[in-house]
């Protein structure tokens, strides 16, 4: 009886399971996952391939073009690379000072300001939020930002020329009020007013820990948009000391593609030209510029999909 018991008990349990609509077979899992390791190396194939080529020689490529395995393994392109490492060295500084100083100050503003307009007992909210969507429709234009960037705040060759543009983004802060009306009950913050907590307190012990996954995946977005950007560099920047990566990176490959298209200009160009690995350094460069992120990215990986898919349920 025993025994005809748990046969029953487990039929019943097996049809439970398929009944279930969020449990997937043994062979959907399967399928789910060769299509997503499918994706996943669609994704990171590109970058192991940029590699590849940086560690190809230049002549293999010229001959036979790119390829997944080269003909001819090299690292000329990164001893190319090595022969400038001051100027290059002193760039990654101004790119990582920029980066670490900007996240700072850009999570900090966005955060603070995202906080206010989410508080139903700030009064003045809807005309705060409303004052930062109108930013993501209209934009004054590039002639008004140098104009007060380099006339009125005279902050041309200046390291806040870099931080300044980028501090503040209307999209990130809707994201941030979003996660504070969705995952902070208006309870919770009403005992501590109770208790006589000021508004200072309750956002540092209460508010910015409960939003640490919204705020992770702000910083993550700063980072990103600090670190590889190099247009502000190109408009306020004259200066060699001040610099960034990407900037720089920008410069040596305008010059490779100078001498690629002057090369009829006399012998001495076309020596220059024939002892510099052009595609191989370009992609060089990539891996130089994408590898701290690449790196960066996994620890902000759980807070990232945390703070997006905030708000994604209606309760």
């Amino acid at each position: 009886m025993e025994v005809e018991h748990q046969k029953k008990a487990r039929k019943a349990l097996k049809k439970a399971k398929q009944r279930d609509p969020h449990t997937f077979s043994p062979k959907t899992n399967i399928f789910m996952a060769v299509i997503l390791g499918i994706s996943a190396f669609l994704c990171v194939f590109p970058f192991i391939y940029v590699i590849i080529i940086s560690l190809s020689s230049e002549e293999s490529l010229i001959r036979y073009g790119y390829q997944i395995i080269p003909r001819e393994w090299s690292i000329d392109a990164y001893s190319y690379l090595w022969n400038m490492r001051t100027q290059l060295f002193q760039s990654y500084g101004i790119s990582v000072l920029v980066t670490t100083l900007g996240t700072v100050i850009s999570v900090s503003m966005i955060t603070l300001y995202s906080y206010a307009i989410s508080r139903p007992q700030f009064r003045y909210r809807r005309f705060f939020t409303f004052f930062a969507f109108f930013t993501m429709l209209f934009t004054a234009g590039l002639v008004p930002l140098y104009i007060v960037m380099t006339q009125f705040l005279g902050l041309r060759n200046t390291i806040w020329a870099l931080i300044l543009p980028l501090a503040m983004n209307a999209f990130y802060i809707i994201i941030m009020r979003t996660f504070f009306v969705r995952s902070i009950p208006e309870s919770i913050l009403e005992s501590a007013r109770i208790d006589g907590a000021n508004e200072w307190r309750i956002f540092f012990k209460l508010s910015a820990p409960l939003a640490i996954p919204g705020i992770a995946t702000i910083a993550l977005f700063s980072t990103l948009g600090y670190w590889n950007d190099w247009f502000n560099a190109l408009l306020f920047i004259d200066k060699p000391d001040l610099v960034p990566l990407q900037a720089l990176l920008m410069r040596i490959e305008n010059n490779l593609e100078f001498i690629r298209q002057n090369t009829n200009l006399g012998s001495s160009v076309h020596e220059v030209y024939s002892t510099v690995p052009q595609d191989a350094a370009k992609m060089a460069m990539v891996v130089i510029a994408t590898l701290p992120i690449a790196v960066t990215y996994p620890f902000f990986q759980r807070f990232f999909i945390s703070g997006l898919t905030v708000g994604g349920v209606k309760e």
